[in-house]
């Protein structure tokens, strides 16, 4: 499994539901890596999409602790699929290609899923605004270390942003 994500400098990932920022290059590079692949996303994080629907061309896993909750109606190719708990969550994905699981949000799934994960795909501004949900500091944690860093590149706003991948040096196994 993998993380994808975008942060400020201090690691903020959003704001009242909202993305902190909106950068044309990220979600290029989001969609690029998750097209075609599992998604793993809280039932916050599926509401805040266009319409509350599902990514096309996924396979979603939402996690809800609302158990009215009911899947919404998927384009084709397009999946939806509501889970209860992260132990539901990692037993849905554990017949899929790890390299081809993504953790999408919200904060709080992120934090349950990144010990399964082998990787984090992270999208890191260089800049801080207010935030009131953060992603776990990977720089201060030392089981994570990044393994590749992108060239430099600036927002229409002028922020500079790289995009890194970190390694986690002993996931958990989701079986």
């Amino acid at each position: 499994m993998n993380a994808i994500v975008a942060v400020t400098a201090d690691w903020g990932i959003g704001l009242k539901g909202d993305l902190l920022i909106n950068e044309k290059a990220d979600m290029r590079h989001f969609v690029e890596h998750t097209r075609g692949a599992t998604v793993v996303m809280g039932d916050r994080t599926l509401a805040s999409f266009p319409g509350g629907r599902p990514l096309k061309g996924r396979r979603n896993v939402v996690l809800t602790i609302d158990p009215e909750l009911v899947a919404p109606a998927c384009a084709e190719g397009t999946s939806c699929e509501i889970v209860y708990s992260i132990e539901e969550a990692l037993a849905t994905v554990a017949g899929d290609d790890p390299s081809r699981v993504w953790a999408i949000g919200g904060a709080s799934v992120y934090r349950q899923l990144l010990p399964y994960c082998t990787y984090a795909y992270i999208t890191k501004f260089d800049v801080t605004l207010p935030a009131d949900v953060y992603f776990p500091d990977l720089d201060a944690d030392p089981q994570w270390h990044v393994i590749e860093e992108g060239a430099s590149h600036y927002t229409q706003d002028g922020v500079r942003y790289r995009f890194l991948t970190y390694e986690n040096d002993a996931p958990v196994a989701c079986a």
